[in-house]
């Protein structure tokens, strides 16, 4: 990160003696002495209006649109401009879990070759922060001023949302394991301007109230 001049890291329950007494970060110790923790993703992530995954693919499932890295680095960049964007990297030994990709808008990918498609973390870090600057940290394109709504954002209308369905007996209807997951990939692809998602949380509040009030619907 220091390298290419990003110095904004945060992390999700560190193993803390490793975090915090790490002796390799040659030029770096301010940027790792000024990380900040965090206990979820969704509070790592709540100010960013953009969460980009990235992943290696496998042979697993995915339900969200995955891009190589050079298009994903033009749009980053094209939405960092005017909203705050969040690259999310998952444990060297794990990756992402499901549940922190149904944070995210959309997922990258390094092009690898197939037989050996895994990177070390700070390599693919170092990839991915490579191309975010090559050519430059500007794009062309005229700066747009719609502020979306940033993930915190979005999570409240996701906890709303899910509060609606359960009042309403939808949930009770297509019961599925990852119902939580799920709704917030939803919520996720609909890419809120700010004052929409404003918009959608006075809605869904005062449908929530008045299914409390007046109890679920029969049928």
């Amino acid at each position: 990160m220091s390298n290419f001049g990003f110095d904004q890291l945060c992390v999700v329950n560190p193993y803390e003696k490793a975090f915090r007494e790490a002796k390799s970060a040659v030029g770096a110790a301010d940027l790792l002495a000024h990380a900040k923790e965090f206990p979820t993703v969704a509070e790592a992530v709540a100010g960013c209006s953009l969460v980009v995954g990235t992943t290696a693919v496998r042979h697993r499932e995915l339900h969200h649109t995955v891009r190589r890295l050079e298009p994903a680095a033009r749009l980053i960049k094209k939405h960092s401009l005017s909203n705050n964007v969040a690259l999310l990297f998952g444990s060297e030994k794990y990756g992402l879990s499901n549940d922190d990709m149904s944070h995210c808008n959309w997922l990258l990918r390094i092009p690898t070759i197939d037989r050996n498609i895994s990177m070390n973390l700070g390599q693919a870090v170092a990839v991915c922060l490579y191309e975010l600057i090559r050519e430059g940290r500007t794009i062309t394109k005229e700066k747009t001023t719609l502020k979306l709504a940033s993930a915190e954002e979005m999570e409240r209308i996701t906890t709303l949302l899910l509060d609606v369905l359960h009042g309403s007996g939808f949930l009770k209807r297509r019961q599925v394991s990852d119902a939580y997951a799920r709704i917030r990939r939803v919520v996720r692809r609909l890419n809120w301007p700010e004052r929409d998602a404003t918009v959608w949380t006075g809605m869904l509040r005062q449908i929530l109230w008045k299914l409390r009030k007046g109890g679920p619907p029969e049928g």
